[in-house]
């Protein structure tokens, strides 16, 4: 995931860190469960919510509708908005922080205050968890490859390439090329993943980043033809990998996942600072950007991959490329920026692409093979498994799911990863 704001004329793009959720807390430990076979469908419904099984509900469920708070067990069309709305609010809280990232820079070198702003998130994330943690499920020994594998392109590589990118490319064509993450995420998931993309999406995702483009438009483009875009494309190429390898351990507690992506690239951007020659900067500055670090980076990031969960890479992306002009809307009164033409044609087109995203409906007969995994989970018709006992919701364990071939409206969420 990308540097933010922070390098290159202050408009690019940032990792997300951690999130702090308001899920139920766990009131029970694990409980054993008996696995069942496999589950029958008497009907075909259309959506979701009309799915109707041969078998009873697990012990401990009521049967009705379930308010979990902030995780409000949601099925259908109903549980997909749930997945954009936190990818919408990641967007709002990682955009909003551009502004006050740019303020906290007359006082500290881009490169450290990128370390800064992920240690912020790192160690934001690390002290919450020590007095709550939720009822997430936590990283598997399954999940480590991926979150190494994540952590080293987007921690990692994607950082260092930046930095001699942008010492042989000027701000203004830097600025333009950071916009191929959204892009790259999106192919990447596409071509290598195997996600769902339709023509529907691709138009939307298209005036999403070409809006972006607008924004970040410097007025005099200047080009260099080295390997200083190069690089900058492989920055950009490495954080579209984190991406679409966090989505493979999304399951997992993302507040778990963000605080060690935020230590680990906060390590790396800061001793990169320190390398260049960067001086630490005041108590009050590192504070400030340890806060703006936690809320625009940390719980930014949490949100993101929840929204990986419920809605897949490529729609989470898109959505996530609107934080460009979140920022600029912020930037506006906060610090006297002009509105321009380019603010409103940029928001035009993005308004257009987050329209096609949000009336977008997929649905299809689909059948769910048999599977085990571990997260967080109400008892609905994607989940119909025995307690020894009652259990509070929502609650996370490792469970086993029969085979289902049902037909509804989704997104290639955690249970519908099939191929079309």
């Amino acid at each position: 995931m990308s540097q933010g704001w922070v390098e290159s004329s202050k408009r690019g793009r940032g990792d997300r860190a951690v999130a702090a959720r308001g899920h139920v807390l766990r009131t029970l430990p694990k409980v054993a469960q008996r696995s069942r076979g496999p589950i029958k469908i008497t009907s075909t419904p259309s959506t979701a919510a009309d799915v109707s099984l041969t078998q009873p509900l697990a012990a401990g469920h009521s049967g009705g509708p379930l308010n979990h708070g902030l995780l409000t067990c949601l099925t259908g069309s109903e549980n997909i908005l749930l997945g954009i709305l936190y990818a919408l609010a990641s967007a709002a809280l990682f955009g909003a922080s551009a502004p006050f990232a740019k303020i906290l820079l007359g006082n500290v070198s881009p490169w450290l205050l990128a370390g800064l702003l992920y240690l912020g998130s790192g160690v934001g994330l690390a002290l919450t968890r020590l007095v709550w943690r939720g009822a997430e499920a936590g990283l598997a020994k399954a999940d480590l490859p991926w979150l190494a594998a994540a952590i080293f392109a987007g921690g990692i590589c994607g950082p260092v390439l930046l930095m001699f990118g942008l010492a042989v490319t000027p701000a203004s064509a830097t600025a333009l090329l950071l916009n191929l993450e959204s892009v790259l995420t999106l192919g990447i998931a596409w071509i290598v993943f195997k996600e769902y993309v339709d023509l529907r999406l691709g138009i939307g995702a298209t005036a999403i980043v070409l809006g972006a483009i607008v924004l970040s438009w410097p007025g005099e483009v200047t080009f260099s033809f080295g390997w200083g875009p190069v690089l900058i494309a492989g920055a950009c190429l490495a954080w579209a990998i984190d991406n679409n390898l966090t989505r493979k351990v999304s399951a997992a507690d993302p507040s778990q996942i963000a605080m060690l992506k935020g230590l680990v690239a906060g390590a790396v951007n800061t001793t990169i600072a320190f390398a260049a020659g960067a001086q630490l900067p005041q108590p009050m500055t590192i504070a400030a950007a340890g806060v703006v670090g936690f809320l625009g980076y940390g719980i930014s990031l949490s949100l993101f991959i929840l929204a990986l969960r419920h809605v897949g890479t490529a729609r989470t992306g898109a959505y996530y490329s609107l934080a460009p002009f979140i920022g600029a809307a912020i930037s506006i009164p906060l610090l006297g920026e002009a509105v321009t033409l380019a603010f409103f044609a940029g928001g035009a087109l993005m308004a257009i692409g987050l329209w096609l995203h949000l009336t977008e409906r997929h649905g299809h007969e689909h059948a769910h093979e048999l599977m085990e995994h571990d997260h967080l989970h109400v008892h609905d018709e994607h989940h119909q498994h025995d307690h020894a006992e009652p259990v509070t919701e929502p609650h996370s364990h490792r469970h086993r799911h029969g085979r289902l071939v049902h037909k509804h409206v989704h997104y290639p969420d955690l249970h519908h990863r099939h191929t079309h």
